[in-house]
């Protein structure tokens, strides 16, 4: 079969190497970058590290040794991605600098037809979408962005030619990036001024370099790795049932939490303005040790009064106070409801990605969407996670792929079509579970419109969706030959 893969991070890499192992051979990864690793060749602000710790936040196969730290750099990590896709031998099969703007299906031949944005056209037996949900950075909407006569960028746009030593910074934004970058530019910059809207439940996380001593026994004692990964888990997964069912478990990490914060906030007026007020788990809980004191530093401000409009040379807060300041950060997180958006997929009947997700995002086990055969999403709808690592989810994802393609392969029909009464009912399932799931207590990026269903997150444990996706049921689909007739599941 010919395959395509659009996005090359985590998921895109780690599935060409799955469908390499299962002996495909013609399969081409088309990435829009000019390289490689996704969210961690996009994420270079100061700081960016991941907040999983690295033994589990990669392949199973490929596991690593040698991390610096638990929670390892952005450089390491990416570094980590394309050593493990050389060793693999699934970079050449990498087209960079390639954006895939549409996908359209051919119900006569059973094909996919991509079109690049330079307007080339590529027909694929299968379409794999490895576009994440964290790729497509979100800018706030505030009257006079365009007026500011300084340099002003996003996060996970850094412009590294803007030099911020003994600048006045203005940080709009206290998501998982700005509590990362924060610190760090804290330590140069002349003043920085941090407008906070919501304020995040913080966890602590030192990330120390290992010593020698502990790199070595990870290196070779045997188990230790196995070990160190099955206690992370047990852990993620407590913190996930605190989200889902066992909602007293999140007074623990309720009360961790304001223990963190009372030992590094000794201000009880700054304490009161940095405490959330709503379920711990409902938004993103950030793992951070360093957050907290740089607020205190004498050079940094915390800013919670709503920002009015930007000015040509400040941030204009409510109640008409302007700040004059020499630069702007974003810190303002993901549009994470775009999924594969801007490219335009259209599936069976002419009908588009766009318009069956009008009502929000919705696709069987996260992967398949009825009317688009043929085509497999990861880490799409419904698969991530409050606490726990997107690779466990992202290789469940991988296997259920193959063994998708394995089944098709089998019964001689082109393509299979999850069941649209399959997808409703799953979907609904899903929803009756999310409503009982703290995330529907308050507005926040996992949900529709913030307010709306859950479509970000999976309302059980890593383990039960890697049972779930373990294989694919046949009866859950229809098998499509190549004059489009329907045969009986295989």
């Amino acid at each position: 079969m010919r395959i395509a893969i659009v996005g090359a991070g985590f998921s895109g890499i780690g599935m060409a190497i799955a469908l390499r192992r299962a002996g495909h051979t013609d399969v081409t990864v088309f990435e829009r970058s000019s390289d490689i690793g996704g969210v961690w060749n996009h994420n270079t602000y100061p700081g960016a590290a991941c907040d999983v710790p690295s033994y589990l936040y990669s392949f199973t196969a490929d596991q690593r040794r040698d991390w610096t730290r638990p929670c390892s750099p952005q450089p390491e990590i990416h570094d980590y991605l394309r050593d493990v896709a050389e060793r693999r031998g699934v970079l050449s099969s990498v087209r960079l600098n390639t954006e895939v703007a549409s996908a359209d299906f051919d119900e006569t031949a059973l094909t996919w037809t991509l079109t690049t944005a330079d307007g080339e056209r590529v027909t694929a037996d299968a379409l794999v979408l490895a576009c994440g949900q964290l790729s497509r950075p979100r800018m706030p909407d505030l009257p006079g962005m365009g007026d500011f006569a300084g340099p002003s960028f996003h996060s996970a746009e850094w412009d590294h030619s803007v030099e911020l030593a003994g600048k006045r910074v203005a940080v709009v934004g206290t998501g998982a990036s700005a509590v990362q970058f924060v610190p760090e530019i804290a330590e140069r910059a002349a003043r920085v001024d941090v407008y906070q809207r919501t304020p995040p439940w913080i966890l602590p996380r030192r990330n120390r370099e290992y010593a020698p001593w502990a790199q070595a026994a990870i290196r070779r004692i045997p188990g230790m790795q196995k070990l160190r990964r099955a206690g992370m888990l047990a852990f993620m997964e407590s913190g996930i049932a605190s989200q889902t069912r066992v909602r007293p478990l999140a007074l623990s990490l309720r009360a961790w939490s304001s223990w963190h914060m009372f030992r590094q906030v000794k201000d009880p007026e700054l304490r009161r303005r940095l405490k959330p007020h709503y379920a711990i788990g409902c938004k993103r809980v950030l793992f951070t040790s360093h957050y907290l004191p740089a607020l205190q530093r004498p050079n940094v401000e915390l800013v919670d009064a709503p920002i009015e409009r930007i000015s040509e040379h400040g941030v204009v807060a409510a109640g008409g106070h302007e700040r004059a300041i020499d630069a702007i950060v974003y810190g303002t997180g993901f549009d994470a409801h775009a999924f594969v958006a801007p490219m335009a997929v259209t599936g069976a009947g002419g009908r588009t990605l766009a318009s069956a997700w009008a009502g929000g995002a919705e696709a069987h086990l996260g992967v398949s969407v009825a009317g688009f055969p043929n085509l497999f999403l990861l880490y799409g709808p419904n698969t991530n996670l409050g606490f726990g690592s997107i690779i466990v989810m992202v290789e469940a994802q991988m296997a259920y792929v193959v063994d998708a393609l394995r089944r098709l392969s089998a019964t001689g029909a082109a393509a299979l079509d999850v069941r649209a009464e399959v997808q409703r009912a799953s979907g609904a399932e899903l929803q009756r579970r999310l409503r009982h799931s703290v995330w529907t207590s308050c507005r926040s990026w996992y949900r529709e419109g913030g307010d709306g269903r859950v479509v970000n997150n999976w309302p059980g444990q890593m383990a039960e969706y890697v049972r779930r996706t373990r294989r694919v049921d046949p009866a859950e689909y229809r098998l499509l030959h190549a004059q489009a007739q329907e045969v009986p599941p295989a």
